[in-house]
């Protein structure tokens, strides 16, 4: 039976499951230049965010070529050569639905955040300070949610604010989606220019870059939100510390950013930024149905 490598790891459940079904499942990290010896010994390598499959790993395994498959535990790609992979005869398979209601929550939830100071307000209220004035907020009912990217991730997004009394507006690639018209779409410099809220729901594309930068802060209304639980790079975290030290951004929510683990000490020290450490798909029935996934991804790949 296939030989499978977990290089980030998986829920116990999902494990156990190919186990029983005879995969022999190896859980381990490697740094690149480790795996790039160990994948030429796997049928297949499952990975999250933390492992990044680039072509230098894959040209190790073509030396054997027994690596046939790569699954990203996840919604994005972006940390795999897809097409380089799929160019040398290694399939590559994501899990898309399995994170989305938990992303979705996270950006509801840092929406809240933003809206009444629970991220400063904690920190301030353990230092003894009681800054009840400082924090008159605002209310999400009645205010109008941009969404960047328009799969899966940000339409779970969209129920939710909806279910709260926002207006929701979206931008994507192809135009208005049929099925949803509860909400708005627009083009992106439109989408931008009205909203009290903008979340961002789209991969990273270097050859495209950041998505939100200065000219893209400067259409916005001033005392804007900005909240990215997508990928770090789309939005310029220079252009955004400028944007929120000149008040044309009242407050932002990062779970992703440019580096990972983030050196940037003028974001995570800024008071207007709640953050998260990449936290987006870390809920445990995110990770159950995650491991659902790679299971039958795997069943069905190698006919077990």
């Amino acid at each position: 039976m296939a030989r499978v490598l977990i290089t980030d790891g998986m829920a116990k459940s999902g494990v156990e499951a190919l186990k029983a079904k005879g995969f022999e499942v190896v859980e381990q990290f490697f740094e690149p230049d480790q795996l790039k010896e160990q994948v030429k010994h796997f049928d297949a390598v499952v990975v999250r965010s933390a492992t990044k499959v680039r072509k230098p790993i894959i040209d190790g395994a073509l030396e054997t070529k027994q690596l046939k498959l790569i699954i990203r535990g996840g919604v994005g790609v972006d940390n795999i050569d897809v097409d380089y992979a799929e160019e040398k005869g290694i399939a590559v398979r994501n899990t898309p639905a399995a994170s989305s209601a938990s992303v979705a929550e996270l950006a509801i939830g840092h929406m809240f955040c933003l809206a009444r100071f629970l991220h400063i307000s904690n920190v301030t209220m353990r230092k003894g300070e009681w800054n009840k004035k400082a924090y008159t907020g605002i209310e999400l009912g009645g205010k109008t949610l941009g969404l960047i990217g328009f799969g899966r991730i940000a339409q779970e997004t969209a129920k939710r604010a909806h279910a709260l009394g926002m207006k929701v507006l979206y931008t994507n690639r192809r135009g208005k989606m049929a099925g949803f018209d509860n909400y708005t779409w627009m083009p992106l410099d439109d989408l931008i220019a009205q909203a009290d809220f903008i979340s961002l729901h789209l991969p990273f594309d270097p050859k495209v870059g950041a998505i939100i930068g200065e000219a893209q802060f400067e259409r916005m209304k001033k005392g804007v939100c900005i909240v990215n639980t997508a990928r770090g790079g789309v939005v310029d975290e220079a252009a955004l510390l400028k944007a929120l030290d000149s008040g044309k951004v009242a407050a932002a929510a990062l779970d992703v950013f440019e580096e990972e683990p983030t050196e940037n000490e003028a974001l995570y020290t800024h008071p207007k930024i709640s953050m998260t450490p990449h936290i987006g798909a870390m809920t445990k029935e995110a990770q159950d149905r995650v491991a659902d996934e790679v299971v039958e991804i795997l069943i069905e790949f190698f006919h077990a």
